[in-house]
């Protein structure tokens, strides 16, 4: 179904906060340690795309057309945290950054993490939110400046009490790109799109008393065992929008019965060098998009002025 461009309405005609303040607010929430303001905590691999010939019938893209692609990607914890353990419940939403490297030597990005949605619908909320997380310390007084925030979010409220428990590996939970896209295709039709991950292991998460006992670093040290005996996959698809779906508020999950279409497979192959400058000098930018591709969220490219200023700071 071809989405009618009207069913879009504008977020941030009235942003208040700048990119800026909102890194700033992450470093309230979860410390200034020089490293990415959120996700602090990953770690990068490297492996080939391949399209599927379904991509073609809703996007131009030329990343769909030109057959195997190498792309690298960055698991993560959640946070800017960079020492969080990996079994801390904190370490949710995980988060799964690509970069899709182009044969003219550009790229493409897209950045997903392992729950369907966002706590809140726009930007100046989530600075609130990070606001009141950074208020909310165990000396805070109550009601704390995060339960009053809850109080009035039912939406950040889910978000923070209903992630998934810890999962097996990163390579065993799905991922999702909670902001809009608008793909345009050959005949000039558009759709608006949300990208899902979908493991091809399936969902495998620890019980309560195997993340009691895991090491800090479990993650870490699984993924190159798993990856050295066999590649890790994920099916790429485009969830697509049906007329009244929220396209701006990436708060809403839109529902499971839409239709997705496969845009092609991941494949993880092989461990990248994991260096301290590798990790520095690699980032992911959400309105980093090939034509045929255009933001259809306003947070997108609020996301991506904010980007570019943690990423001098780490350096």
């Amino acid at each position: 179904m071809v989405t009618s461009m009207n069913s879009i309405t504008a977020q941030t005609t009235q942003q208040q906060s700048s990119p800026a303040q909102l890194v700033d607010a992450l470093h309230s929430a979860f410390g200034n340690h020089h490293a990415r303001a959120v996700h602090a905590k990953g770690i990068i691999l490297e492996g080939i795309f391949t399209p599927a010939a379904e991509a073609a019938n809703i996007t131009t893209a030329a990343y769909f057309k030109k057959g195997k692609l190498p792309v690298v990607v960055r698991f993560s914890d959640f946070t800017g945290i960079p020492d969080i353990s990996d079994a801390n419940g904190l370490a949710n939403p995980r988060g799964f950054a690509i970069k899709f490297k182009l044969p003219d030597g550009s790229s493409t990005d897209i950045v997903g993490h392992s729950f369907d949605g966002f706590p809140t619908a726009t930007s100046d909320e989530f600075r609130e939110l990070l606001l009141a997380i950074g208020a909310s310390g165990p000396d805070a007084a109550k009601p704390t400046a995060l339960d009053n925030f809850l109080g009035g979010h039912p939406i950040a409220k889910t978000f923070l009490t209903t992630q998934k428990p810890a999962p097996v590996s990163y390579g065993t939970t799905s991922y999702f790109g909670v902001n809009a896209f608008k793909f345009t295709n050959e005949k000039g039709e558009s759709h608006f799109i949300r990208y899902q991950f979908i493991s091809e292991e399936g969902g495998h998460y620890l019980t309560a008393e195997e993340t009691a006992k895991a090491n800090p670093d479990y993650l870490q040290k699984e993924i190159p065992i798993r990856v050295a005996k066999k590649s890790i996959k994920f099916k790429m698809y485009a969830q697509l929008a049906e007329e009244g779906d929220k396209i701006e508020d990436p708060s809403v999950a839109w529902p499971a019965s839409r239709k997705l279409v496969l845009l092609g497979t991941i494949e993880i192959t092989k461990m990248a060098s994991n260096t301290v400058a590798e990790d520095k000098a690699l980032f992911f930018i959400p309105n980093n998009v090939p034509a045929g591709i255009s933001p259809a969220d306003p947070m997108i490219d609020f996301r991506s002025q904010a980007y570019p200023i943690s990423v001098k700071e780490r350096q």
